[in-house]
């Protein structure tokens, strides 16, 4: 082989898509998955692409990696990867920001119907041995007549109110480029707070950054209705779960529904594992057939698109061009 491609990580069963479509264009796979941190630093001496998922590409790997060219996300985030080296190194990288809009916004919208009807607390309560245990004074909302909260109005966030809009669903965002007051799509562009103090139902779908980290703390909690479900199907730093744990102790939030947490461990552990009207799922929301076929593929694309001189289809750091180890055209 020409080339050579290295994989950090994935959660599916196997990387034969990638495989092929790289051998094809005279490039080289190796697994790195079960490797050892050693091991992965050694293989990407050689490596002209990194193709990773949820583990870190830090500074030291990627000065590592002399020839690498490109760095391939399999998905939307990239807040696991040192862009700034990769700019400083001339390494492409790029990412998949829209392979899964549908199965995002359907796993949020799975959520925030599950807890308004308490459906794992009753199902809990039914194995228990409760069926004549029913509790109804709980405020579960009719949905034609409750408001939907959007933070971050991108393409996944658009999606779910495409979706949620034939509940009835009443629904407004909060995005920080966009202006309040405006009307996008049907939906009533309003300020943050705004969209705390309205929402009976909030979503949260923005990058972690150093401005939203712990977005959601006691400050934010304090202003939402004290049966509002907030889901984050984003990124775990989002939403500080001591403060959420202890919001939902007192009553002043109504439920939590998370694709992710801040302890990403192979045990992870989180203040809201004990809480009631809290449903946590294992980073899946991305997941359909489809969905992960479609990523791998276009993952493996990618590389090949900057392998090839090509400039990728997306490009998270196109001021690399001028630097880049390769003549992009």
């Amino acid at each position: 082989m020409k080339y050579k491609a290295i994989v950090t990580d994935y959660v599916w069963p196997n990387l034969d898509i990638e495989r092929s479509i790289l051998n094809e264009n005279e490039i080289d796979l190796v697994d790195c998955k079960s490797m050892s941190r050693e091991e992965i630093l050694s293989e990407s001496t050689d490596a002209d692409a990194i193709i990773f998922c949820f583990a870190d590409v830090d500074s030291e790997l990627l000065e590592k990696a002399k020839k690498c060219k490109v760095a391939s996300r399999y998905g939307i985030g990239v807040d696991n990867i040192d862009i700034k080296k990769c700019t400083e190194l001339g390494i492409v990288v790029t990412n998949i920001p829209d392979y899964c809009l549908e199965e995002v916004a359907d796993h949020a919208i799975g959520m925030i119907l599950s807890l308004n009807r308490r459906i794992t607390e009753h199902w809990d309560l039914v194995k228990n041995g409760g069926w004549h245990e029913l509790n109804l004074d709980i405020p579960v909302l009719r949905l034609s007549e409750a408001t939907l909260g959007i933070v971050g109005f991108g393409r996944i966030g658009k999606t779910i109110a495409q979706r949620m809009s034939s509940f009835g669903v009443k629904i407004i965002a909060s995005d920080p480029i966009l202006k309040p007051g405006e009307i996008i799509d049907n939906v009533k562009i309003v300020t943050f707070d705004q969209l705390l103090e309205q929402s009976d139902f909030i979503t949260v779908h923005v990058p972690l950054m150093e401005d939203t980290h712990h977005l959601f703390s006691k400050p934010e909690f304090s202003i939402m209705k004290n049966n509002a479900i907030l889901i984050n199907c984003a990124r775990g730093g989002l939403i500080n779960e001591m403060d959420a744990a202890l919001a939902l102790k007192n009553n002043e939030i109504g439920g939590v529904g998370l694709d992710v947490i801040e302890d990403m461990s192979d045990k992870p552990t989180s203040p809201l594992f004990e809480s009631k009207n809290v449903i946590i799922t294992p980073h899946t929301a991305f997941f359909s057939k489809s969905s992960n076929e479609e990523l791998q593929k276009r993952t493996a694309q990618e590389v090949v698109r900057v392998i090839n001189s090509k400039q990728p289809e997306n490009f998270i750091n196109p001021e690399v061009i001028n630097n880049s180890r390769l003549k992009l055209v």
